[in-house]
């Protein structure tokens, strides 16, 4: 046997075991895009709306369950289990494309947002301290865009960047199955 025939211990485990290859891609795309909006938030000034916060909800999901998919695979788990939290993540990240397509269509002006950041400010309290609640108000419109890079807004990137983990996930989901 020559060097040129022995492979890699951990190439073969990685490309024998796609359920710890689909877990880890996820996670780290689900941990620099959350990384991206606290950057975009903190750095750059850019406040997020309603939804765009919502959005944030499927990423604080799939980081740690993704971590724990990629432990319990380079563990060898029940591929049940495996598969159990790779379909989660698949379902998380489709249903996340959904809100976020639904937040570009709000921004495109193809539907109504929610009235709590599209619609009138509501109750502002007395007469009386109106001036002072104005003041501290600070109401992110849903249907405005914030910031766009190359024509798409940062929940158009959200939709992308959701399809496209949704779609490691499910790979995952059916060669781990097959496995």
């Amino acid at each position: 046997m020559t060097s040129g025939t022995i492979a890699n211990p951990s190439q073969t485990r990685g490309a024998a075991n796609p359920a710890l290859t689909a877990a880890l891609a996820v996670t780290a795309i689900a941990a620099a895009t959350l990384a991206g909006a606290w950057f975009i938030q903190l750095v750059m000034g850019i406040q997020p709306c309603e939804l765009c916060l919502a959005q944030r909800y499927a990423y604080y999901l799939v980081v740690p369950l993704g971590a724990l998919t990629a432990i319990g695979a380079a563990k060898d788990a029940p591929r049940g289990a495996l598969v159990a939290g790779l379909a989660v993540i698949a379902l998380a990240t489709l249903g996340n494309a959904g809100l976020a397509a639904y937040h570009a269509g709000v921004e495109w002006g193809f539907w109504q947002g929610p009235t709590a950041c599209t619609g009138p400010v509501g109750n502002l309290g007395s007469a009386g301290n109106l001036l002072e609640r104005l003041d501290t108000v600070k109401v992110v419109r849903c249907d405005e865009v914030q910031w766009k890079f190359l024509g798409l807004s940062l929940a158009g990137y959200d939709v992308l960047i959701s399809l496209l983990m949704a779609a490691i996930a499910a790979w995952g989901v059916k060669r781990a199955a097959r496995g």
